[in-house]
């Protein structure tokens, strides 16, 4: 994967990631983790109602940090440790490239890291 798209897919988690009830949502997945949970449990446990609850849920889905399943007739939620995981080494990675000097001096012609350079800088 290249810097560029590791760079678009962590602003898409960092977003997720950016609203403090989907922080409580995972944190809840997390510490609970043998037990099953539906949007209405989730709710309860959060006191925020059920539409919102689901609105949160979509989002962490859509990057990936969730995964539901269903059984009839609910659907439980659960985290994914596996993205977790590949999404701190995309940090850890995006943290060193940050943190690596630039070796050309600002003479960016000739770097093989230009367009990840380019890209940081749009953000």
């Amino acid at each position: 994967m290249s810097a560029r798209r590791d760079i678009i897919e962590l602003s898409e988690v960092f977003k997720a990631l950016s609203d403090p009830t989907r922080l409580r949502l995972i944190r809840l997945l997390a510490s609970n983790m043998e037990e099953k949970l539906c949007v209405v449990d989730l709710a309860a446990k959060l006191s925020i109602s059920q539409p919102a609850t689901s609105q949160h849920l979509k989002i962490l889905k859509n990057v990936n940090i969730l995964y539901s399943k269903k059984e009839r007739p609910r659907i439980y939620y659960y985290l994914n440790l596996g993205e977790f995981h590949r999404q701190k080494k995309l940090v850890d990675r995006m943290f060193d490239f940050a943190f690596t000097k630039c070796t050309q001096g600002g003479q960016c012609e000739d770097c093989q890291s230009r367009e990840d350079c380019e890209e940081f800088s749009a953000k």
